[in-house]
């Protein structure tokens, strides 16, 4: 018996035994999942979907698919080339069983989408941070639900038992008119404006920062070893 399945916005004929590989499951290697979304099962032909069947199926590993590349030139007074390349996340699983009713109290797992929101990543995610734009604004979505942590810089980290702190003269707008920070050594229109997005727009708020604040600041800014130089210039501004 065969059974038309749809997930990841493609449709599969499988049956018992077929390996396949499908867009990234929300499922770690080993584990059983249950397709619910069935467009046929034997004979049956949904409308769209047949009620109560079910394909279940066993993950087998989490893998990238062959890599694309993707090439573009624009034949023009200045020319230009770029070459990107692009993995395909799949998830490669083998079908066990076919239901034709029932499915909907077996209690197996249901094979979710990797970009379903509320879900927090497989094992062989190792925790990353999400890094498309899709996954980071459901991340803050989340985030301003109480589902999940703001991600904070690794410096940050109370695992370091508090070396860094917050300041707490931050601002969401500056007192009047925002002092000049390019004056500052090494400060360009870029660092200013990351400045002025983290709440810092005034010399007095740098000068009075404490070396656990300027710490914080230089992890949250990128600027290194370079903040603390600027904390001093900022005391004489």
């Amino acid at each position: 018996m065969f059974a038309v399945l749809k997930t990841g916005g493609k449709q599969y004929r499988v049956q018992q035994g077929d390996v396949l590989r499908v867009e990234k499951l929300a499922a770690d290697a080993g584990e059983k999942i249950q397709f619910n979304d069935i467009l046929m099962v034997g004979s049956t032909i949904g409308t769209p979907r047949v009620d109560g069947a079910g394909v279940q199926a066993e993950v087998i590993e989490q893998i990238k698919g062959d890599k694309v590349i993707h090439f573009v030139k624009r034949r023009r007074k200045h020319g230009s080339k770029r070459t990107k390349g692009h993995r395909q996340q799949l998830t490669l699983l083998r079908i066990t069983d076919i239901l034709e009713s029932g499915a909907a109290s077996s209690g197996v797992k249901e094979a979710i989408g990797a970009g379903i929101a509320g879900w927090t990543g497989v094992k062989s995610d190792k925790g990353d941070y999400v890094q498309n734009r899709a996954g980071q604004a459901e991340m803050k979505k989340r985030v301003v639900e109480g589902e999940a942590s703001e991600k904070v810089a690794a410096k940050t980290d109370a695992a370091e038992g508090g070396a860094t702190a917050k300041p707490g003269n931050l601002l969401t707008e500056p007192r009047g008119e925002a002092d000049d920070l390019t004056q500052l050594n090494g400060v360009g229109p870029a660092m200013q404006k990351k400045m002025n997005a983290a709440g810092v727009y005034h010399f007095d708020q740098i000068a009075a920062w404490t070396e656990a604040e300027i710490d914080y600041m230089a992890d949250q800014l990128g600027a290194g070893t370079k903040l603390a130089g600027w904390a001093d210039e900022a005391k004489s501004k």
